[in-house]
């Protein structure tokens, strides 16, 4: 089965236009302010009604009040959330969307656990944990805590580049592979050399 890429944290038009002329399959929109890659409801707007079909559109969230969600998902094209902080399952359920639940991977994680939680989840995004840091660092972690055996399909995240995405396919196994800093010129600016460099290696490794 072919490995889908995701990159997050768009924050213009041309960039994210550019992730969808090179084959990519979902681009995430971050809104949590404290990020450098958040972007307002109105420029998520103009960048989700950019997009061609079928490049799917992930808005991010961490801890955000239900109020903010309802006014992205009232305004923004959005085809699943992503909760990337302390959500409870029962608090990722209400809107009527498939979701992603975000783990900050360290030793002693449950994956099975956390699958059995969030059970009706799309998929459990796996990323790096930074004390402080909601994603987005640019850091890894051991690909080894990662179990073969899941009920959920698994997102891999942390610390992802063109030159370590083909070993990520092989040892982990992926649904999906999401990458944000990876493939920046700068924390929100895309590179669309590396944006290219990274879907290319990913399909050569499927």
């Amino acid at each position: 089965m072919r490995t889908r890429v995701k990159i997050c944290g768009f924050t213009s038009v041309a960039d994210a236009v550019c992730a969808a002329e090179l084959g990519v399959d979902a681009i995430g929109l971050v809104f949590y302010p404290s990020s450098p890659r958040n972007v307002s409801i109105e420029q998520a707007a103009i960048i989700s009604k950019a997009l061609p079909a079928f490049v799917s559109v992930v808005a991010l969230f961490v801890d955000a009040e239900p109020a903010l969600i309802r006014e992205v998902l009232s305004k923004v094209r959005v085809d699943c959330l992503q909760f990337h902080g302390d959500e409870t399952a029962d608090s990722c359920r209400p809107y009527d969307k498939s979701y992603i639940k975000a783990v900050r991977m360290r030793p002693g994680t449950d994956i099975a656990r956390l699958a059995a939680q969030y059970h009706d989840a799309a998929g459990l995004l796996l990323d790096a944990y930074h004390p402080g840091i909601q994603g987005g660092s640019g850091s890894g972690f051991d690909w080894n805590l990662i179990p073969q055996c899941r009920s959920l399909p698994i997102i891999l995240a942390g610390g992802l580049t063109p030159d370590n995405a083909g070993e990520a396919i092989k040892v982990v196994k992926p649904y999906a592979l999401d990458v944000s800093s990876g493939v920046e010129a700068g924390k929100g600016i895309k590179d669309a050399a590396k944006m290219a460099a990274f879907i290319r290696k990913t399909n050569q490794a499927t």
